[in-house]
């Protein structure tokens, strides 16, 4: 097979574009949309790089679009492409205008309440025409975005890595807790243990979550299946007001409820759970002086928790401090 010319004039950043949107909406309605172009704009523009490669990308269906092989391996390297332009870019500006830089960072429910803010605060100080977008999503949405330049850096749990090109920084190990509102009557029973909790609702992470998975084998090992008075969700808002208006029960990040006395954390023992927060970054970017500046706030206000802080060994570093690539 022939190896496609793509510096020929034919591929277009539309056609990057779309197959980025194509495979993370799995439907051309939906991407067309996200791009604001037609469908049929954005189906003739699929045949045309398909016939430029002379594979197929995308299967057909009566729901959608599923990438193929060729599809998701082409993806892959579509996206690089425009995070590299989309950080050459701002680092234009940035060189341009000083201090007036943008970063983007995702965040999910580890770090988001305490570390995230205290960092931004004192990025602000010193520099306080940075811009600072808070992009909050799902673990699995936030890596799609930055592996697609969409976000700079990550701030939440560390898990293991779901592919290559990834590098994870740790900032301090956090333990997992049952919380209930301030006045719960789980609170006034000695010796409670997790079947105790099975009389009132709960609040479980998200089916998608690695916390869900450790949560439901914590069940299994105490021999109780799930409760089946529950709720399923991700956002810290959400579960802490259902929190203060309910009787609810829900598995959260210590430091959540740290400093809130409305909230209150039951004694059941939870030792088989706890994760890792830190950063996560692509190793095939340098980041952009905005986002060094930031990566290097959340070190400094890591530092300030009380937490036990991570072995430095255990981090995932290249030689230089910075790049690496994350294990398989």
């Amino acid at each position: 097979m022939d190896i496609p010319r793509l510096l020929d004039g034919r591929l277009k950043m539309r056609h990057l574009l779309l197959v980025d949107a194509l495979s993370r909406q799995g439907s051309v309605v939906a991407a067309a949309a996200e791009l604001h172009t037609t469908q049929p704009a954005a189906t003739r523009s699929l045949h045309e790089v398909e016939d430029i490669l002379g594979v197929a990308l995308f299967e057909r269906g009566p729901r959608g679009v599923t990438a193929t092989v060729f599809g998701e391996a082409f993806t892959q390297h579509a996206r690089a492409v425009l995070a590299q332009l989309a950080q050459a870019g701002r680092h234009v500006v940035e060189l341009a205008e000083a201090d007036r830089g943008t970063v983007v960072v995702g965040t999910h429910l580890a770090g988001s309440n305490i570390l995230l803010p205290r960092a931004v605060a004192a990025l602000k100080r010193d520099h306080p025409f940075l811009t600072v977008v808070v992009r909050e999503a799902s673990p699995e949405d936030l890596l799609l975005d930055l592996e697609a330049g969409r976000v700079d850096l990550i701030v939440g749990r560390l898990t293991a890595s779901s592919g290559e090109g990834l590098v994870r920084r740790p900032l301090y190990d956090e333990s997992v807790g049952l919380v209930v509102r301030a006045g719960h009557a789980l609170t006034a029973s000695p010796g409670v243990e997790l079947a105790d909790t099975l009389g009132f609702p709960w609040i479980l992470p998200g089916r998608q979550t690695v916390l869900r998975r450790e949560v439901e084998e914590l069940f299994a090992l105490h021999g109780l299946g799930l409760p089946r008075n529950r709720v399923e969700a991700t956002s810290f808002l959400t579960v802490r007001q259902l929190l203060l208006e309910t009787d609810v029960v829900a598995v959260l990040p210590s430091s959540l409820i740290r400093d809130d006395g409305r909230l209150a954390e039951i004694p059941v023992p939870m030792d088989r759970i706890g994760h890792r927060v830190g950063l996560t970054l692509s190793a095939d970017r340098t980041l952009s002086p905005s986002a060094q500046a930031l990566s290097r706030s959340l070190e400094e206000a890591a530092t300030g928790l009380t937490a036990r802080p991570p072995d430095p060994r255990e981090a995932d570093r290249g030689p230089d401090g910075q790049r690496g690539q994350s294990p398989r």
